[in-house]
């Protein structure tokens, strides 16, 4: 029995060993895959790769082609809704005078004291010309001012003046008006010679 134990023992270890063996030559196989260099790919298999990398770049480009479409349509739609009510604010602060001028019209003919309808009215245009000023609107003030043409239109030519006052602006017959720094209306004027 003894020597039963002992070669069951001895078996044992050689079991043991043969497994130990096969798991580190398992290892070692494994390492080398990983350590390897990948296998080159054949011509076939490049092209495959190529051409599934090129259908793959297409519908990147068609979803961007769109995609930018849409945001060029939403912006022309945008801008069309803008052009389409972007005076509705000027409009909604002309609103109340519109109103006054209406009450003033309508109450002329109820006051026979011409003075105090002036009054209103003029009230009316300073409020008017107030309120263009908040939207950036300004008026220029030319007469003795020297002629330019980035801000005045010559309409006439004035004779006989002053040699101090050649070149400049004799009177304005139609008033221009500055909107942002921008001339949005030239000043018509006469200019002395």
């Amino acid at each position: 029995m003894k020597k039963n134990i002992k070669n069951e023992e001895v078996n044992e270890e050689i079991v043991n060993e043969s497994v130990e063996e096969t798991q580190k030559a398992s290892d070692e196989q494994t390492e080398k895959k990983e350590t390897e260099e990948p296998r080159e790919l054949t011509s076939e298999e490049k092209i495959a790769e190529l051409e599934k990398q090129i259908e793959e770049l297409k519908k990147q480009q068609l979803y961007k082609v769109a995609e930018f479409d849409n945001f060029r349509k939403r912006v022309m739609q945008e801008k069309a809704e803008l052009i389409k009510n972007g005076g509705s604010k000027v409009i909604t602060t002309l609103l109340p005078i519109i109103d006054d001028l209406e009450r003033a019209q309508q109450n002329m003919d109820k006051y026979e004291d011409v003075a105090a309808v002036k009054e209103g009215v003029n009230l009316i245009i300073d409020k008017f010309f107030k309120l263009l000023a908040q939207e950036g609107l300004k008026k220029m003030e030319v007469v003795g001012e020297a002629f330019d043409s980035d801000l005045h239109e010559a309409i006439a030519m004035v004779p006989g003046q002053p040699e101090d006052m050649k070149g400049k602006v004799m009177d304005c017959m139609t008033a221009g008006y500055i909107l942002n720094d921008k001339v949005i209306r030239y000043a018509k004027v006469a200019v002395a010679e």
